[in-house]
């Protein structure tokens, strides 16, 4: 019976970003507890790579090239779906600079991407959750950089922190219609993102987390897509309006 709750069969989800990374690890194990996976993200042939980890393994998925800030083409993607049970909105970019170098372009740019994106996929699933009835579970995508102040990612921290907002809010007014909003908050991943990122800032932060962390390792996509997975499923189902945090214990954001 434990089991059963994690069972997706049936079901169908919506991934951003799943062209790699958390997006990826996402998509691939939702797959693997049975829903169908419509995979989303700017990056054509990393679609491709994550559709066919998924086909190979006898899963379900179907790809959707498109910008998550491009409400018009999310819209339509999400309209194609005959009925949407889970929305992991997972895309996003990183931005480091501190706050006396951050630039006009630079602050638009990371708020568009991490918080916009974030919002047009929570609207349009969840009028698509409601138009169909379905008890469904949107999961928002937010960082252990909410926590408290990081030098040189004033952007990037600014943008996840309204996303925390924005998962609270949302779960206050989507619980009448059984629908539940959580969001995940992991501590520095090992992604392509972290990898093409400031070097600097990545070999500190992952110091940091093996220091900091009881576990004594950075996270992995995995990590965080069975935290996802958890969301999605029934097994949280009296859960909303929760951040949860994978960041393997770490007390203190780096």
């Amino acid at each position: 019976m434990a089991l059963k709750a994690y069972d997706l069969s049936g079901r169908t989800a919506f991934v951003t970003g799943a062209a790699s990374g958390i997006g990826r690890a996402s998509a691939v194990l939702l797959a693997e507890a049975g829903a169908t996976v419509h995979c989303a993200d700017l990056d054509e042939n990393g679609l491709h790579e994550t559709r066919a980890l998924i086909t190979e393994a006898g899963g379900a998925a179907r790809t959707h090239t498109l910008d998550v800030t491009d409400r018009a083409r999310l819209k339509a993607a999400i309209a194609s779906v005959d009925r949407l049970d889970v929305m992991a909105a997972v895309a996003g970019i990183m931005h480091s600079s501190t706050v006396l170098e951050t630039r006009d372009e630079d602050l638009d740019r990371v708020i568009t991407v991490n918080f916009k994106g974030i919002l047009y996929a929570c609207q349009e699933s969840a009028h698509a959750m409601i138009a169909a009835g379905t008890r469904g579970s949107i999961v928002t995508m937010a960082s252990g950089a909410v926590d408290a102040a990081n030098a040189g990612l004033l952007c990037y921290s600014v943008a996840k922190a309204a996303v925390v907002q924005l998962t609270k809010t949302l779960a206050t007014e989507l619980g009448p219609h059984s629908i539940r909003v959580n969001a995940v908050a992991p501590g520095w991943i090992r992604t392509p993102m972290t990898d093409r990122h400031d070097e600097v800032l990545q070999q500190r932060a992952e110091a940091t987390m093996v220091r900091m962390s009881p576990l004594r390792r950075v996270g992995e996509p995995e990590d965080i897509a069975h935290t996802v997975l958890h969301l999605a499923s029934d097994a949280s189902s009296f859960t909303t309006g929760q951040i949860l945090r994978p960041n393997g214990g770490v007390a203190m954001p780096w």
